[in-house]
């Protein structure tokens, strides 16, 4: 059975793009066109916006108090946020009617023209001018938003939306990084760094429109949707639209409060790097850097670490990360030596300067480690028809919880506060609404747990994971080898599978807890509790009938031999009201784990042999339900457990 991908694509073409890692997309039309249309885009917005902030703080004498040169960059940054407020949910509905190719190359068409009346500001030098095309340039990033996250699951398959979205996260912070350099370099050339700025602005937009003609074609999820141009009623319809699906929308809270965390820093950078660590501009430019390239990293890495999964089991550890190094930011800001202005070269010739260094790096990494799987969950759980209007929620979302970032850092400071202060309150915070937003909802937490279990309990290894269906209902059937096996199996799925198990397995001390948490359903001999016998199997059918995966252990126990034990006929009850595709699993190398039964009781002896052994889950080709039967099932389990693991 091929992995299950959106109309647009079908499945040979989804096999014919396999590829050995997310940097081989760059060599494929249906990514490589879309990835430099979105890096130029974000690379001209920066270096247009920087080189304006450096123009008015150092070059022209501005009567306007909100230009003067400590609001400048807050004037700025504003005017480009306002109009994800007022159009996000506009530009949704358009990206979920039309051709999203087509929507890109409008919005590249009219970033060539905001581009030239923006290189007639630079020339003649009016702030007033460039104002107006911050905010439209603000409302050129708002109607690509939506394409941005829309376009990448409709051509890439979930094998490949981590990867794809970690090259575009890492993109966009690089085009920033790159694009604020080439800004202030060019701006600050004697007399005629404002003409090449200009230049520049408009042949970076031209390239990106050459690259947009190269995107393919993105049919419209949703032809017959009637556009309702009111900004405020629509706003509200998606965000309930966005409510709807709750698991999304949580995460959609717990992105935008990745931009609360991450405006926090960035908008801090230059005083603490002249007040705290008594750098001039370039040690600022340095942070800069060094946070870019942070999540660069980060995003990159969540394919490797995910096994090419969408794996948000990656998003509480990329928390966790980002409060221990924004609390250690605080106290390796303490006692500083100090000095009247260090160069580039000075300050990291201070041994003392690059633990402050590493700390923002990491801290970056994993955010970008805890957004990437986020944003790939989000695509993922959408639904087609109206995913760029979940996208253009998160959007809205993401601006508010920026402003309130404003706001609330502003109000610290007033109080008192000192930058490394407001570090370390963001960083006991973000502990906080980590933690909170994972018991709201419980499936990141299980995928955390599931991760680290399989990689630091065992050297886990996954065959043929793609015969698991990316979408629809299916029932997987394992042999049973231990206490351990559905965390096993939750961790090599891409996703949520409820299980079926024994009623004293779920009762379990510590994993009992961890299998209610999953929602796991216990089952008891029909003999021994009828009531609980028949509520499983009510529970399994609902399970199916929302199209989710169902996992069932068919010898009804944890062997006590090592054997497989006889295959019982739960599976054939559950098919008679729901006709799905069978999945046979088999775990290799678990018999004699501290997990196992294998010399007396499981979990007895902390030191058993068995921990840190190679496991492999491998995952057979799905059954039809006509050819199901318990012996075929059976027989299907042990070829797997024959061949080599």
């Amino acid at each position: 059975m091929d992995i299950p991908v959106d109309t647009a694509r079908g499945p040979a073409e989804a096999s014919a793009h396999a590829h050995p890692n997310q940097f081989a997309l760059l060599r494929q039309r249906r990514f490589a066109p879309f990835f430099w249309t979105q890096f130029l885009g974000a690379g001209n917005d920066n270096l247009f916006k920087f080189a304006f902030t450096v123009m008015v703080t150092y070059q022209l004498q501005v009567s306007d108090p909100f230009l003067q040169p400590q609001l400048a960059g807050l004037t700025i940054g504003a005017l480009f946020i306002l109009p994800f407020l007022l159009f996000s949910a506009t530009s949704g509905q358009l990206t979920d009617k039309y051709d999203k190719t087509r929507v890109i190359r409008f919005v590249k068409n009219l970033e060539i023209a905001i581009m030239l009346l923006a290189g007639w500001g630079f020339w003649v030098a009016d702030p007033y001018v460039l104002l107006a095309c911050v905010f439209l340039m603000g409302l050129h990033s708002t109607l690509f938003g939506p394409v941005k996250f829309a376009y990448l699951p409709q051509h890439l398959s979930e094998r490949e939306l981590t990867g794809g979205n970690g090259m575009v996260e890492m993109g966009t912070f690089v085009a920033i990084l790159l694009g604020q350099v080439a800004g202030g370099l060019l701006v600050g050339i004697a007399d005629v760094g404002r003409h090449y700025v200009a230049f520049a602005c408009v042949g970076v937009a031209l390239l990106g429109r050459v690259t947009a003609q190269y995107v393919p074609p993105s049919p419209s999820t949703d032809p017959g949707l009637t556009i309702n141009w009111n900004p405020v009623t629509e706003t509200w319809r998606n965000l309930k639209l966005a409510h709807g699906n709750l698991v999304v929308f949580r995460s959609l809270l717990g992105i935008s409060w990745m931009w609360f965390f991450g405006a926090v820093f960035l908008a801090q950078f230059p005083s603490f790097a002249k007040d705290v660590l008594h750098g001039d501009e370039r040690v600022a430019s340095m942070l800069l850097v060094v946070f870019s390239v942070g999540i660069g990293i980060g995003s990159l890495l969540c394919e490797v670490l995910s096994r090419r999964h969408v794996e948000i089991g990656l998003v509480p550890f990329g928390a966790i990360g980002m409060s221990v190094f924004a609390i250690d930011l605080y106290f390796a800001s303490r006692g500083l030596p100090p000095s009247t202005g260090y160069s580039v070269g000075a300050f990291m010739a201070e041994p003392a300067h690059w633990r402050v260094m590493a700390d923002l790096g990491l801290l970056s990494l994993f955010a970008g480690l805890y957004s990437v799987p986020m944003y790939a969950l989000i695509q993922l759980r959408s639904q087609p028809s109206h995913r760029a209007r979940i996208i253009a929620a998160n959007n809205i979302l993401n601006a508010l919880f920026m402003i309130a970032s404003s706001i609330i850092v502003g109000v610290l400071l007033k109080l008192g506060l000192t930058v490394p202060q407001v570090f370390l309150a963001v960083g006991l915070l973000n502990a906080v609404v980590a933690f909170y937003i994972f018991m709201l909802v419980p499936e990141y937490l299980l995928r955390f747990f599931a991760f680290v279990t399989a990689r630091l309990a065992y050297r886990f290894q996954v065959q043929n994971d793609e015969r698991i269906p990316a979408k629809g209902p299916a029932i997987l059937v394992c042999n049973h080898v231990s206490f351990i096996d559905p965390v096993l199996l939750m961790a090599a799925s891409p996703r949520p599978i409820v299980f079926i198990m024994d009623h004293q397995i779920f009762r379990t001390p510590l994993l009992g807890w961890f299998f209610k948490l999953a929602k796991a359903i216990p089952i008891a001999p029909q003999k021994v509790e009828p009531e609980t016998y028949e509520q499983a199997f009510a529970r399994a059918r609902a399970v199916l009938d929302a199209g989710d995966l169902l996992c069932i252990f068919p010898e009804g126990a944890i062997t006590k031999t090592g054997e497989m034990g006889e295959f019982k006929g739960g599976v054939m009850k559950l098919l008679e009201s729901n006709p799905v595709p069978v999945i046979p699993i088999a775990l290799h190398n678990l018999w004699g784990s501290f997990f196992s039964r294998a010399d007396g009781r499981a979990m007895a002896r902390p030191f058993r042999r068995g921990l840190f052994n190679r496991v492999v889950l491998a995952v057979g080709e799905p059954v039809a339900p006509p050819e199901v039967t318990p012996a075929e099932l059976q027989r299907r389990v042990a070829g797997l457990l024959a061949a080599p693991g």
